[in-house]
This record gives structure tokens, sequence and C-alpha cells, in this order.
């Protein structure tokens, strides 16, 4: 069988390949111990001086957790195996933000959720014209993780609530330009990066930037849609979003409006406290925390296994919310006990 996360060795760095292409790469509890040891066997090896992350499926680079398998552990009487799951997600997130060499993430295809997770927390992310960014963990009942209350804050308040509410996807200029992506090689020359990465005699960083191409232009749409989000998300009431949405004239407020009115209302309530929290936070490691606590409730709750049902088992696209309505939701009974 196959190495899901495959591992080596040349020239300096370490190389680690997700090798689950007809899952587009989720990550199992494998995967992320797979991981999780690589890196603590290279951190302090003298003879590594950075890791490479890539895919090796030519569709995505990392479609985030397996979910499926989450929603599966609950429903059979074994939360503690979702838990644990979450707990070494987490984990590992917190490792590669705090890893001391470069940690490069060759990002061609989708990465989504978790996908986000090993790679925007590393400290440089390399983006083709295929890539696709998106945090979509509203659409399933559960919420942004790996660490999204830390970094979607950061990219600015109202833009952070939007990509974590909406899920909207971001292509590679977009990413680079709001700073989840750090440099653009096109996908005909990431074969010539990664060659020079075995051996990067000018070292890692430096071989990257020689490669690195400029960023392609974002585009008029995106200000205006920057304009649009920076009026409309500015607000931690996911109410008051829908209701300035709904103020809003043209087709994008209207049809952002309709795609949150249709998400768990719980999700939304959820994803705006944690950002809000977020940004007044002052590490990662407390976000982290926060969101573990948050996670092992959130498994255990109807809207998650609804969501992961509706949109992954049964692929009927028809949840079924509880509660329906974002006034029945109680904020304050979910995050109980939750560090602030």
């Amino acid at each position: 069988m196959d190495q899901l996360v495959e591992q080596e060795v040349s020239g300096g760095l370490g190389r680690l390949t997700l090798n689950r292409p007809a899952a587009l790469n989720a990550l199992t509890a494998e995967m992320v111990a797979a991981m999780a040891g690589a890196l603590a066997r290279w951190e302090d090896d003298p003879e590594v001086g950075g890791v490479l992350l890539r895919s090796a499926s030519p569709r995505a680079f990392c479609a985030g957790g397996d979910v499926r398998a989450a929603r599966e552990a609950v429903l059979t009487g074994t939360p503690e195996a979702a838990d644990a799951f979450y707990a070494a997600e987490y984990a590992l997130n917190g490792r590669i933000a705090r890893f001391p060499k470069p940690y490069v993430s060759l990002i061609d295809g989708l990465v989504m959720g978790g996908g986000l997770g090993i790679s925007v927390h590393g400290s440089v992310r390399v983006v083709t014209e295929r890539a696709v960014f998106a945090m979509p963990e509203t659409r399933i009942g559960f919420f942004p993780d790996v660490g999204a209350s830390w970094f979607l804050p950061r990219l600015g308040l109202p833009l952070g609530r939007y990509l974590g509410l909406t899920g909207a996807r971001l292509d590679a200029a977009r990413a680079l330009e709001c700073g989840l992506a750090t440099h653009f090689v096109p996908q005909e020359e990431l074969p010539g990066l990664e060659e020079a990465l075995r051996t990067p005699a000018d070292g890692v960083v430096a071989t990257v930037e020689r490669f690195a191409r400029p960023a392609p232009p974002a585009g008029m749409e995106w200000a205006e849609q920057r304009e649009l989000i920076g009026r409309c998300f500015a607000d931690a009431d996911p109410r008051r979003i829908l209701e300035r949405l709904a103020a809003e004239p043209g087709a994008w407020a209207r049809e952002t409006r309709r795609e949150l009115a249709g998400f768990s209302p719980t999700s939304l309530w959820l994803t705006c406290e944690l950002l809000e929290r977020g940004a007044a936070s002052e590490d990662l490691a407390v976000c982290l925390e926060r969101e573990l606590l948050l996670a092992s409730r959130v498994a255990r709750g109807a809207d998650f296994a609804e969501g992961v049902r509706a949109l992954l088992v049964d692929k009927d696209q028809r949840p079924r919310w509880r509660p329906e309505r974002l006034d029945q939701v109680d904020v304050a009974g979910w995050t109980a006990g939750v560090p602030g």
C-alpha cells in the first residue's frame, strides 16, 4: 500500500508528499501523525535545512480534514476518536507555525479547511494559477478551525468574516493580494522549482524567490467586492450582516445573502464569535486551544452530522439545521467555559 504521506530527505531538504489523490488528500489521523513525526525529527536535525510540502494529486493540494470520518466516529459512539483527531491536527498546525526552518508549501489546485492549516502557518506559500483557497466549514455545520480564528482576522476583520462565514473561494491572485499566499510560480515552472529545491545551493527561500513571478492582477471586480465586503461584513452580528447585504443593490450582495441564509445559524454565530476573540488574542496557541474545546462540542452537535450528511454523504444539498433561525441560537451556551 502506498504511503499516504511520502517522506524523504534530499539535498538538505525534508520533503513531504501528500498521497491520497482519490480523496483530494483529505487529512486522516495517519497523515497528521506522519507529518508531525517528520517535523519532530527534522526540527533539530542539522542535515535538514527546511521542509517542502507538496501534493501527488493533479487536482488538489489538500481538501481539508476527513470530516466524514469524524462524523462517523460520533455517530458510532466513539466521539473520543474525533476529539483525538482534532487535537492532533491542531497540534500539527501549531508545530508548523513554530517550525524554526523554512517550511515551503507548493499549492497547485484546491486547498480547503485543514489544507490551509498545514500550509498557511508555514513561512512560504507558493501558488500556481490553478490554486483555489476556501474555508467552507459553515456549509457543513462546523466553523473555520485549524487556526483560522488567528489568521482570518489578520487579513482584516471584514474580509476574514466574509471568508469564514461564506466559504468563498479565492484564486491565486486574490490569495496573494490578501496575504494567504506569499509567492506566485506558474504551474509549468513548478517541476523546475521542485528540482532546484532538491539542491538549494542559494538556500530554500532564495531558490523560491528566483522562480517567483509577478503576481497576477486581482482585477477590478475584486477591488469592488472588497469595498462591499468592508461595508457588509463590518459587524460581528450575523443578523446585521444579512441586513447590510439586503440593503445593497446588485447580484453579489443578493447571492451572498442567499447563500448565508442557507448555512447553519449556529455555525454563523460561532464563526463570528471565534473571529472576534481571535482578533484580540495574543498568539496562535490561544486560538487553537479555544478551537479545540469548541470542536469537541460542535462535532457532537446535530448540525455537524446533518451538514456532512447533506453535503458529502447523501449529497442532497438539503440540510435541516437545528435551530433554524439566528435568533434561536444560544451562543453563550455553546461557548460557556471556552477561554475568552
